[in-house]
């Protein structure tokens, strides 16, 4: 038996391959599938089902795709409806791969159809349970993804809870627990940086398994604090319910390289986005860019800050990082890219066309500068926030920036800065492709103000 968990740190997403014999079955694939046929060929075996925990709202999954290549049946538990061919597992149904078993555990909460799958090894032992976003390392799946007209999320978190004590409680300590994500993912909100754990610890750390709590606490604690979530998700659910784009057809397109010129007339009904690095973006970049650097959180933050995100995308990025910005825009549904710079943004400026730029600063020249009557934008969000901030900054999350365009003025001032400078780059890019150009960029960001300037914030003032 081999047990591999496959972790994409980017999206904090965990898929899983499970072999015994020579049959193998998948867990919550991504979109990409060349990685798992690698995976099969090399392990000499046959991909035998692939199990989905629920459809997911963060990622698109690649199932059609790899059912598509391999044969393999896919499995997705009760109450799930969807536009492809699917197999719908009952509770505690039984799958046998070689000389183990996969017992579908259906758990309600994060969404309807949200299954947890257990593996029975050859002994017929409680071997490990793929918990998708039912149950995380030191966290619950948020119950607000799935609310409906009839439904709220105080429902879910309900029937969360008794999923949890019904289905996760009675397993074995010694069960490991194997989520769908870990720190960072949006589809929690106190995620352990650990990706796996035995069950038996979790009861001793994860303030959702702590068995005191009554149902009306634990809904309380699991829907207190949550964020909205990225304006993506609802598409990516969509999408994962439908026969999409192949995912072959979307890099190829992507790869197409584009002359200046035709760059130049596309850009006027497609995004561009810049995948570089911040201090290379705003020493230069073509006017009306949207700064995304693959360096970072790039297709969350993609997802999260595109205004459409079935627009014609066309991208600015180092030669050899296109196929990978357009593999992971394809990840949570951004499918129509359309080509690159050829030549890069060395190119376009040795052929005489137009750049802006984005000013950006040392805290140490920010200090001295910076009026009283001058708007500094925070853009973190809420949590780092309340951590510590600067007196009298005003915190617009980049999560939610669209929405708060309204309030800038073209003739203003701003300093805008993050935790450490991509996000307050992304933010400046989403200002000026307003037309809002008179602004700043803090180096560095909140970490490098707290820790070099003499700027009072406000958890020096509680402290002192």
């Amino acid at each position: 038996m081999k047990v591999e968990q496959i972790y994409t740190g980017c999206l904090s997403e965990a898929t899983y391959f499970i072999k015994s014999n020579h049959e193998a079955a998948i867990i919550d694939p991504l979109r990409e599938t060349d990685k798992y046929l690698e995976k099969i060929r090399s392990e000499n075996t046959s991909l035998k089902y692939i199990f989905i925990t629920h459809f997911h709202a963060d990622f698109v999954s690649g199932h059609v795709d790899l059912a598509k290549k391999t044969g393999a049946q896919i499995i997705f538990g009760p109450n799930a409806k969807a536009e492809f061919k699917f197999y719908s597992a009952v509770d505690n149904e039984v799958f046998n791969i070689g000389q183990i078993k996969i017992k579908a555990l259906h758990t309600p909460g994060h969404t309807l159809e949200s299954t947890c799958y257990l593996l029975l090894d050859a002994n017929n032992l409680e071997y490990c349970v793929f918990t998708g976003d039912t149950l995380f390392i030191g966290d619950v799946g948020r119950p607000d993804l799935a609310v409906k007209s009839h439904l709220n999320q105080k429902d879910l978190a309900e029937l969360l809870y008794q999923s949890i004590h019904d289905k996760i409680f009675p397993l074995r300590d010694e069960t490991i627990i194997y989520p769908a994500h870990g720190a960072g993912s949006a589809c929690g909100k106190n995620m352990s940086k650990e990706t796996f754990d035995t069950l038996g610890n979790q009861k001793k750390l994860n303030y959702a398994l702590n068995s005191n709590l009554n149902v009306e606490e634990f809904i309380t604690e699991v829907t207190c604090g949550l964020s909205s979530p990225p304006s993506y998700f609802p598409l990516n659910v969509k999408m994962n319910q439908s026969v999409n784009k192949s995912y072959d057809d979307i890099i190829k397109s992507g790869l197409t390289p584009l002359k200046k010129e035709d760059f130049k007339k596309l850009a006027e009904n497609s995004i561009i986005i810049d995948c570089r690095k911040p201090n290379e973006f705003a020493n230069g970049h073509i006017p009306g860019s949207i700064f995304i650097g693959i360096d970072g959180g790039f297709a969350p933050w993609a997802g999260s800050v595109l205004e459409n995100i079935n627009s014609n995308i066309i991208l600015v990025a180092d030669l050899n990082r296109v196929e990978e910005a357009v593999k992971r825009l394809s990840r949570v549904g951004i499918d129509n890219t359309i080509g690159f710079l050829e030549g890069g943004i060395e190119g376009w400026i040795k052929a005489g066309y137009e750049i802006d730029k984005v000013k950006s600063i040392e805290v140490s020249q920010f200090e001295k500068e910076v009026r009283d009557d001058e708007l500094i934008i925070d853009v973190r969000n809420n949590g780092e926030y309340d951590k510590g901030h600067l007196v009298d900054s005003h915190l617009l999350p980049l999560d939610n920036f669209s929405n708060n365009f309204i309030n800038y003025k073209a003739n203003s001032k701003y300093y805008i800065h993050c935790q450490g400078g991509y996000r307050s780059m992304i933010a400046c890019s989403l200002l000026k492709r307003k037309g809002i150009h008179n602004l700043i960029d803090i180096k560095g960001g909140f970490a490098a103000i707290a820790k070099d300037s003499s700027l009072k914030t406000i958890s020096e003032l509680v402290n002192n």
